[in-house]
C-alpha cells in the first residue's frame, strides 16, 4: 500500500541528525538554524558514542528516536497537512489514532534508516523567512563523496515558543507531499478506518 523511494528513505537519515536533542530554551526560541546546528553536533556525537550499545541492541534506536527527535516535530499540523481534505471529514478518534500511527511509522522508519548512518558532513546556507514572521526554511546540504551535494530544507514554525518541524524537503521532494500521495490513494480505496488499521499492523510487524 504505501512504497517509499530508496534513496528517499535512505537521505532521511540526515534529517534524524537535525532534528535529535533538545536545546536550551533561549536557542529554541529566538533561532531556528542555531537550534538546527546545534542539534546536528549532539546527535552525531550520541551516535559515536552509542554504537557499541546500537549494534547489540537494535531497539536502542528507537529510544533515542523517541526521546531525542520526536519533540522537534509538529505531529499534528503534518497529519493535517498529510490528510488534506481528508482530515476536514475525520472525526476526533479517528484524527488522534492517525497522528499516533503516523508518528510511529515516521520513528520506525527513522529509526531503521539511523541505524545504516554513514558519516556525512552537512553545509548549513542561509535560512530563508523572518523569525518574526514564525514560518522560516533552514537551508542545508549532505556532502556526498564524488556526487553533487542533496539539498535538505526544514520549514519550522514557532508553536508556542518552540520551533518545530512541519516539513522536510529532500532533493526537491516533500516529506509530507509523499505520505500525502500514498495515503490519498489509500483512502480513496478503502477509507481512512482501513488506513489506521493497516498503519497500526505495520508498527506491529
Amino acid at each position: 500500500m504505501i512504497k517509499f523511494k530508496h534513496r528517499f528513505i535512505a537521505i532521511i537519515v540526515s534529517v534524524l541528525l537535525l532534528f535529535s536533542l533538545t536545546v536550551n530554551a533561549k536557542s529554541a526560541k529566538t533561532e531556528p538554524q542555531a537550534l538546527v546546528e546545534s542539534v546536528a553536533t549532539e546527535m552525531l556525537e550520541r551516535i559515536k558514542k552509542d554504537q557499541e550499545l546500537i549494534k547489540n541492541e537494535p531497539a536502542h534506536i528507537n529510544k533515542l528516536v523517541n526521546e531525542l527527535v520526536i519533540p522537534h516535530f509538529d505531529f499534528h499540523k503534518m497529519s493535517r497537512w498529510v490528510l488534506a481534505k481528508y482530515w476536514r471529514k475525520a472525526n476526533a478518534t479517528q484524527k488522534k489514532q492517525f497522528v499516533e500511527e503516523f508518528k510511529t511509522l515516521l520513528v520506525r522508519t527513522y529509526a531503521t534508516s539511523l541505524s545504516e548512518y554513514i558519516d556525512q558532513e552537512i553545509k548549513y546556507l542561509p535560512f530563508r523567512g523572518k523569525i518574526a514572521s514564525g514560518d522560516v526554511t533552514v537551508r542545508s546540504e549532505i556532502e556526498q563523496a564524488g556526487s553533487f551535494p542533496i539539498p535538505i530544507n526544514y520549514r519550522l514554525h514557532n508553536n508556542d515558543g518552540d520551533w518545530k518541524v512541519y516539513d522536510i524537503t529532500i532533493d526537491d521532494i516533500s516529506l509530507v507531499a509523499n505520505y500525502r500521495s500514498s495515503f490519498a490513494k489509500h483512502i480513496r480505496k478503502s477509507g481512512i478506518d482501513d488506513l489506521i488499521s493497516t498503519l497500526a499492523q505495520k508498527s506491529k510487524k
